[in-house]
Order: structure tokens, then C-alpha cells, then sequence
């Protein structure tokens, strides 16, 4: 079975309130984006590759294509956020590639920095 590394950065993360989507994923552990972004929270985060403002922290995860196609489907890829691979900083500072969703526009307050609660 093919796997996917996804990197997450908000409401996906373990404790909060879609992190059930990722109960039968292997987690990998903690990272934050190579390349800079901006993070802009209403209710939610979105982040903006238009933008170069700071690292994103998030967590790493290993993924079946079926629970990628779930997560597609829950963020509205490609019309709503939109899933790209991007270079992942792990916690001992080796690349991975690794799948995030990316917003197109500003939403609500921009983030002081690039953590999500």
C-alpha cells in the first residue's frame, strides 16, 4: 500500500478538532516548513504561499491514499485549500517532502508567527 508523508499545521494536529481523521495514521513527529509562508486565522488557519513571513510548525504524519483522498475531500481540494508538496524541516533538521494545503487568499487576522494554538 502506498504511502504519503502529509505535514499539518492546525486543525489536524493530535488534540484538536479534526485530528480523528488521522487516527489510523503513523506520526512521524513534529516539523516546520524550509521556505517562509504567513499564517491568517478565522476560526481556522490558512496559509498563504504568497506570502513570505516565517516558518510553519506543524507535525508529520504517514498516510494510506485512502485517508489522503478523506483529507482531500475534507479541505476541499483543489477549489477550496490546495495540496501541494512542499519541504519539510523534521525534528532533526532533515528534508522531507511532504504534502500540505496551501489557501489562495487572506482570511481573517494575520498570525504573529507560524503556530496554530
Amino acid at each position: 500500500m502506498k504511502q504519503h508523508t502529509l505535514f499539518v499545521y492546525g486543525t489536524l494536529k493530535r488534540n484538536c478538532s479534526n485530528s480523528y481523521f488521522l487516527q489510523s495514521a503513523q506520526y512521524l513527529g513534529e516539523g516546520r516548513t524550509q521556505e517562509q509562508y504567513a499564517m491568517y486565522v478565522q476560526g481556522i488557519p490558512y496559509v498563504l504561499k504568497t506570502e513570505q513571513r516565517y516558518c510553519i510548525h506543524g507535525e508529520l504524519y504517514a498516510i494510506s491514499t485512502e485517508t489522503l483522498k478523506r483529507l482531500d475531500a475534507l479541505e476541499g481540494h483543489p477549489d477550496w485549500y490546495r495540496r501541494e508538496q512542499v519541504a519539510i524541516l523534521d525534528a532533526d533538521d532533515l528534508i522531507v517532502t511532504a504534502w500540505m494545503y496551501l489557501y489562495p487568499d487572506r482570511v481573517g487576522t494575520l498570525n504573529p508567527d507560524g503556530y496554530y494554538l
